[in-house]
């Protein structure tokens, strides 16, 4: 809707990464308030959120750049313009998760204990990212119909030059909405969980059926597997991996030491 959001001594601010931006500064806060009686290291929690946060990114921007690579091999400058838009979720998702378990190695922190610390702030930061996909015009849905909810975009965007005129699916914007319900749902479940794993093992089970379901209203292009697209695909075997999860983890708990008191 709004892409440029403003002006600052001649160079554009795009919506995109001012809520890119805030995704990330909220993921600290999460972390800040999860962590507020653990006593852990100084700059724990900033080192965490660099790591995945550029993981995330890099992973997350060479998947979309494979899945385009028909355009972006005769406009290899373009690549790096991340503050547009051109992310796909996913790809960052499961590089992170690498990234995770070697920076849990390098803390000597066990796996899903840091995990679980992990996953909150991913979910506040990947929702609010999707408002960031709604300001640009990327990631939008297909023709409303007669639905309610529908949104005509302006000429400025490219859903807009695709469909003028015409009411879409928000679906930047309900896929925000589950997400920010996910991260309610996890924050009460982190200090109440009985084994290390669980809440992410949680999420696991909560966004994937999010995101399947949206999938069916997207109106971009799709890179499809069969009947299924491969975001849908990654959903299901993702979702499955929530479930052994849930089945398989051993039942115990990581406590770190409590912050002391001065």
């Amino acid at each position: 809707m709004h892409p440029i959001l403003f002006s600052v001594f001649g160079k554009e601010i795009y919506s995109y990464g001012v809520m890119a931006a805030l995704g990330f500064m909220a993921g600290l806060l999460t972390w800040a308030w999860l962590g507020r009686h653990e006593n852990r290291p100084p700059g724990f929690a900033s080192d965490l959120g660099f790591w995945l946060m550029a993981s995330g990114i890099v992973g997350s921007r060479l998947a979309y750049v494979l899945a385009n690579w028909t355009y972006y091999r005769d406009n290899l400058l373009e690549i790096v313009r991340i503050d547009q838009g051109g992310l796909i979720f996913y790809g960052g998702f499961l590089l992170a998760c690498v990234v995770l378990v070697l920076f849990a190695r390098h803390h000597r922190v066990p796996l899903w204990h840091l995990a679980d610390f992990a996953i909150p702030a991913l979910a506040i930061g990947h929702g609010l990212g999707r408002i960031g996909c709604f300001l640009n015009g990327c990631c939008y849905g297909r023709p409303a119909g007669d639905a309610f909810c529908g949104i005509a975009y302006p000429p400025v965007c490219e859903p807009g030059k695709l469909f003028p005129g015409v009411p879409l699916f928000p679906v930047q914007i309900i896929e925000s909405a589950g997400l920010l319900v996910i991260w309610a749902v996890l924050l009460f479940a982190y200090p109440r969980r009985k084994k290390d794993g669980a809440v992410f093992a949680l999420y696991l089970l909560l966004y994937p059926p999010v995101r399947f379901g949206l999938e069916y209203l997207r109106g971009d292009e799709r890179q499809s597997w069969f009947a299924l697209d491969v975001a849908q695909a990654t959903s299901i075997a993702l979702f499955l991996a929530g479930v052994l999860l849930f089945a398989f983890l051993p039942k115990n708990k990581f406590s770190p030491p409590p912050r002391q008191s001065t």
